[in-house]
């Protein structure tokens, strides 16, 4: 937990971080890992917790967007298509994505008696990277019980790096993994905040760039074996703005211009997927006696939330670097961490 970035005197962009400058920053919103660590497993699972009530029955406006489409999300259509979600986002590694989808579906159904009887079935969500350079993913070790534990421990504060999903990632040749940033807006009718959650396995050290410098070039000549871009990136945008689930996805799409800041080409082998949430208003799942009336912003105020998931996404990326602690690979060996080869090299972030 914590601003690391800001320990090195890079401040991102010119908005205003939130309290913590973490997702959790939008009130009601929780996050929670469970880390595997044992034997050959250098993975587990993170959640993210929209609101701290039944989220089945009083469900949020929710969007998606794919930058690039080479992943295993589910629950992206429904979203898309209805506009709302209805469970938590969980994320985890590409081969554990089934069993986390039955853990969400276990945990509706225990607050839901009346899901698949007198009411429909229910539509998780689930995000994923791919952590085998890491962790031995034939082995399959997340279970639904590490879900469930992570939902239970989700708390405001969090840790970031390598931690929970983000145990087994690399980002940009090192170690990455879970990084949160967030901003605050301020319109004429009120104050919000905008958070973003990233699960960071995607880029090229070469690429890599710190607030417009081109420090991976530099930090590149210490590194001989380059991983290849084809790792993927989660990002995972929660807000309090009053917001169609249009203009959700209109914030959404901007998360490109934050991860392109810090040196992603979008490549072939990554997928860069993008869900987002607003906590601004509920949408019931019995159908009431009455239309619904829900606030939406001006679109001439679209601006500032598109300025604050750029901010945020690319400082949340940095902070999965800067967070990140070594992980020995299930193979033996492991990727240098961003901290380690700023001491070798003496590189500058600034």
């Amino acid at each position: 937990m914590g601003t690391k970035t800001r320990t090195y005197g890079i401040t991102i962009g010119r908005m205003t971080a939130g309290e913590r400058n973490q997702i959790t920053d939008v009130p009601g919103v929780k996050v929670g890992h469970q880390t595997r660590m044992e034997g050959k497993a250098r993975t587990g699972v993170t959640v993210i917790l929209p609101h701290e009530g039944n989220l089945f029955k009083q469900k949020l406006l929710a969007a998606s967007h794919v930058i690039n489409g080479f992943g295993k999300t589910t629950g992206l259509i429904q979203v898309d298509e209805m506009g709302t979600l209805e469970t938590p986002i969980a994320l985890t590694n590409t081969f554990a994505v089934g069993r986390v989808y039955d853990a969400l579906v276990d945990y509706s159904l225990e607050r839901n008696p009346e899901i698949g009887r007198t009411t429909g079935t229910v539509n998780p969500v689930v995000g994923e990277c791919n952590d085998m350079h890491v962790n031995d993913i034939r082995n399959r070790s997340v279970t639904k019980e590490d879900v469930l534990q992570a939902l239970q421990e989700a708390e405001s504060s969090f840790d970031e790096g390598s931690v929970g999903a983000g145990t087994g990632m690399l980002c940009y040749s090192m170690k990455g993994g879970i990084g949160s940033a967030s901003r605050k807006i301020d319109l004429n009718h009120g104050s919000y905040t905008l958070g973003v959650l990233t699960l960071t396995n995607f880029g090229t050290l070469s690429d890599l760039r710190v607030d417009g410098k081109a420090v991976g070039r530099e930090l590149s000549q210490a590194v001989q074996d380059q991983e290849k871009d084809r790792g993927s990136v989660m990002v995972i945008c929660a807000t309090d703005l009053p917001v169609s689930e249009r203009q959700l996805k209109r914030i959404l799409k901007r998360a490109a211009a934050g991860l392109s800041r810090t040196g992603s080409i979008v490549g072939n082998g990554s997928g860069e997927v993008v869900i987002g949430f607003t906590t601004a208003g509920t949408i019931p799942h019995d159908k009431p006696d009455q239309p619904l009336s829900l606030e939406m912003l001006h679109e001439e105020d679209m601006d500032e939330a598109f300025r604050a998931i750029r901010e945020s996404c690319e400082e949340a990326v940095l902070e999965s670097l800067l967070h990140a602690m070594p992980v020995e690979s299930s193979k033996g060996g492991q990727r240098p961490t961003l901290n380690d080869l700023l001491e070798k090299t003496g590189c500058s972030l600034l």
